[in-house]
């Protein structure tokens, strides 16, 4: 892996030119939080150079659970030039994605860092991950009391997914943001309305998994700014509303070594067109996926979405085993085509760069120990007619999936124990705030029957 500092100056002159001609007079140079929030300073373009060598400093213990308290020295960003990116709403500005340092040292508890790491064991064991995400996002408007609706009043079919007239009647916005996107290089084959209603979901090619990475935080940045500047709210949140089918951030991957898809073979007598390779890569995210979920889950609502029974539309599309099978989009592990997998239950909520981190070090496991991960299961998404003993479930709510992350040695060694130890901390905290608050749920309930 080349470091950032070095990819800097092999790209410093192309991007002085890119500013140039551009007439790019501000950068954003950002990073992301535990949470996956993007935080920033924003830098005359005439101090490219400065930042690049001496990085942004923030206060660390300002932006939240970066293993610092407030008596800390600054922690500072480095941006990647590499990653550079013009707002098409603003182009004037250029936003970097950015790796966090102190003392000229890598700061263990940035999130882009240590999924570089993880990158750098795959390299020396042969292996490049590439990664497509599929992020769905709801287009909502507040309402005067305070809640929440889907944007378009008309969209109130019970099974609205592919709705040629819903998906255009949202078509300035969706055809603005694809327009964005193929103006980044992004590539977007398609977009299609969601099976829950206001729900839509844009689909582009799929690149390097750090690259992969940077757009995925990225495009949830720009989807927002859209919406606000539509009057609306976009969301990623994994289940804004109990009766519809919430927000997945399906991942679709394989391994590579240079141009060599390590995952493909058409031969596979199991005939989903898959190497050995690949299957012990699925037995690490089986074996693990418990801990994992975590991280590709990471809030109290995530499990909202995994274990709902069902919705308005008839299915949740959320995993609930711990299983893999063919082109089957109630499993855990999806296999569409051959060549590659889809990883189907992270969610919207979780940080790019943490939950590819977590992915790929479960899957390096499962081929470093050979890890057989059986037959495939045919199964369904109802949790009531499961025929798997409950081992095979994936957690029902975040803390189940804590006390899992907490056994999992592997996982900790390749995250990082102090960074794992401070996101154990912080999501314990989360539960207990949950559990803490009465919500209208139980004054409905409750009040007068008490």
């Amino acid at each position: 892996m080349i470091g950032i500092a070095e990819s800097n100056t092999g790209v410093m002159d192309k991007t002085r030119d890119q500013i140039e001609i551009g007439n790019i007079q501000y950068l954003l140079a950002s990073f992301s939080d535990m949470e996956g929030t993007l935080r920033a300073k924003l830098v005359p373009s005439g101090r490219l150079s400065s930042v690049c060598d001496s990085g942004a400093g923030f206060a660390g213990f300002a932006v939240g659970d970066l293993g610092h308290g407030p008596s800390d020295p600054d922690i500072l960003c480095i941006p990647d030039l590499r990653s550079m990116t013009v707002l098409p709403w603003q182009k004037n500005v250029a936003w970097f994605a950015g790796t966090l340092t102190e003392d000229g040292t890598s700061w263990p508890f940035c999130p882009r860092t240590i999924l570089l790491n993880v990158m750098e064991k795959a390299k020396k064991m042969g292996y490049e991950m590439h990664t497509g995400i599929e992020p769905e996002f709801f287009l909502v408007k507040e309402n005067e009391d305070g809640s929440i609706s889907p944007s378009d009043n008309k969209d109130i079919s019970q099974k609205p997914c592919y709705q040629q007239e819903a998906l255009m009647r949202n078509i300035d916005f969706l055809t603005t943001l694809i327009d964005y996107m193929d103006e980044l290089g992004w590539s977007v084959t398609q977009a299609d309305h969601e099976d829950a209603n206001g729900q839509f979901e844009i689909n582009f090619d799929f690149a390097d998994a750090l690259t992969s990475s940077d757009r995925q935080s990225f495009f949830r940045y720009m989807v927002r700014s859209m919406a606000e500047e539509r009057g609306l709210i976009a969301t990623f949140m994994p289940k804004p509303f109990s009766h519809l089918t919430g927000n997945g951030s399906h991942m679709h991957l394989s391994l590579w070594n240079g141009s060599n898809n390590l995952f493909e073979d058409i031969y596979d007598g199991k005939g989903y067109g898959l190497t050995e390779l690949a299957y012990k890569f699925i037995g690490g995210l089986l074996y693990h996926a418990k801990a994992i979920s975590a991280i590709v889950c990471p809030t109290v609502n995530s499990y909202k979405r995994l274990t709902a029974a069902t919705t308005s539309s008839g299915s949740t599309w959320a995993p609930n085993y711990i299983a893999y099978g063919g082109n089957d989009r109630t499993q855990f592990i999806r296999i569409p085509e051959s060549g590659r997998i889809e990883f189907r239950a992270m969610d919207g909520a979780c940080n790019p760069y943490l939950a590819t981190a977590a992915i790929l070090a479960a899957g390096l496991d499962g081929i470093e120990k050979d890890i057989d991960p059986g037959e495939p299961f045919a199964g369904t998404d109802s949790i009531s007619s499961n025929p798997i003993e409950k081992g095979n479930i994936l957690p029902t709510n975040l803390k189940e999936a804590l006390t899992a992350l907490e056994q999992d040695d592997v996982i900790i060694e390749t995250l990082g124990a102090d960074f794992v130890n401070t996101f154990l901390h912080r999501k314990k905290e989360e539960w207990r705030e949950y559990h803490h608050f009465v919500s209208a749920w139980e004054i409905n309930k409750y009040l007068k029957g008490c």
